[in-house]
Parts: C-alpha cells; structure tokens; sequence
C-alpha cells in the first residue's frame, strides 16, 4: 500500500443527502495523488456510511458525540503527511486542498485555515450565524493577540507531524477555534480565503447553545480552565 500524501478528514452524522457528492469532489480534486478519505461517522441512522465506503472513503465508526471527539479520533488514524479537513455537507471547497498542500510543501507554513468570511457571498450564511461567528471571532482575537478574520471555519489542511505540539481538549464544537489557537501559539499559521457555500442536508448547529459554549470555551482556555469536562487531551 502506498503512502497517502494526504489524508482528508471528513466527520459525519445523517449526511446522505451530501456526502456522495462531497466524495466525488474529494475524487476528482486529488486525482494524481496519493491520498485518502477518513469518514469518521458517529452513529448515522442513514445510509451515510454506506455511501461513503463506496465511493472509496475509510469509514470510522465513532459511537462517542462531538465534533472534536470525531476530529481527535481521525488524526490518531490518519496515515498521510498532510491533513485536510472538511464538512459533509458540501459547505467548503474540495477544490482548494491540492493548491494548499503546495503551499506546505513548500514550506511556507505549517497549518493553513479556510477564512469563509472574508469573501462570503450574501445568503450563503444567515444573519444570526454572522453575528455569533464575528462575536466569536473578536473574543479569540482579543484573549489570544491573534488577528483571525474566521474563528470557526472547518477547513484546515496542515502537517501531520505538527500534532503532537497541540493541546486539544475539546470534543465538542470548541475544537475548531481551539486548534486555530493552538497552532497559531506554536506553529507557522496563515488564514487563506476560500468560497463557501450553502449547507445540503439537515442543519445540525444550534446557534445560540453552541456559540455559548463555545465563548465559555474561549474563556475557559484564556484563563487555565479548560479540563476534562470538555474531553480528553488529545495526545498523538
């Protein structure tokens, strides 16, 4: 078996309306390389990992909830030099992953963030979910001196080997704006803007809850509290 290049890290629950056709954007924009698709499904009651399996993704089974519980459990599986991270629900650009891999083979940087707001076209993302990800965005940039222009994307591609300098705790939607913090504290970090478009398939994110949580998470972080009841520290 050849080596992946890169590894692309997919989690999933319910997302047969989607996942067939984010495989296929996957297929063709890797095409020539060497990778693979991890699809981390916690408990899908649809035909997502059947789906998956036969358009050639590795399917995991994740019995344990949460999005960071999905995320630390494909890094720990993952086998390809580079990580790449996407949604189900074709929200994010498959296409972008083989230009960002050149950008870390050469060396530029160590982790590389999608930045989803910058160019946002109008409709894609409600109104609400604006105002949380901007309130987000701000309170990450004032308690970490960083100046990120999206806090919560979920597209990340960055190298394998830099995983064990991070310290992840959350399982849960924190993860993604814990991983940027991480990275940018100890590694080369860079934003690039990507297209984002609308969800296909059944809107999981509850806009209030999860912002809460994950502002309590940012406080927590800052302030030396962030422990186990959020999840386990991910060690590589």
């Amino acid at each position: 078996m050849v080596t992946p290049l890169v590894s692309v890290i997919i989690p999933t629950m319910n997302e047969e309306a989607a996942i067939g056709r984010v495989m296929d954007e996957v297929n063709i924009a890797l095409k020539g390389m060497a990778f693979e698709v991890l699809v981390v499904d916690t408990n899908s009651k649809d035909r997502t990992r059947e789906i998956a399996a036969s358009k050639g993704a590795r399917v995991i089974e994740e019995p344990r909830r949460g999005y960071g519980r999905a995320y630390k459990t494909g890094f720990a599986k993952a086998l390809g030099k580079y990580i790449a991270t996407l949604d189900a629900d074709c929200t994010y650009p498959a296409g972008d992953i083989p230009k960002f891999v050149k950008i870390l083979e050469a060396g530029e940087t160590d982790f590389i963030s999608g930045d989803r707001l910058s160019t946002m076209e109008k409709g894609v993302m409600s109104g609400k979910h604006r105002l949380g990800n901007w309130a987000l965005k701000v309170t990450m940039n004032i308690l970490f001196s960083m100046k990120s222009a999206d806090s919560q994307t979920g597209m990340w591609v960055f190298r394998r080997d830099i995983l064990p300098k991070l310290s992840i705790v959350s399982d849960r939607m924190a993860m993604s704006e814990e991983i940027k913090v991480e990275a940018f504290r100890k590694c080369r970090y860079r934003e690039i803007p990507i297209r984002y478009s609308p969800r296909v398939g059944e809107v999981k994110l509850n806009t209030w809850r999860d912002g809460k949580d994950n502002l309590m998470f940012l406080l927590s972080k800052k302030f030396g509290k962030a422990s186990k009841a959020e999840g386990e520290k991910f060690i590589f």
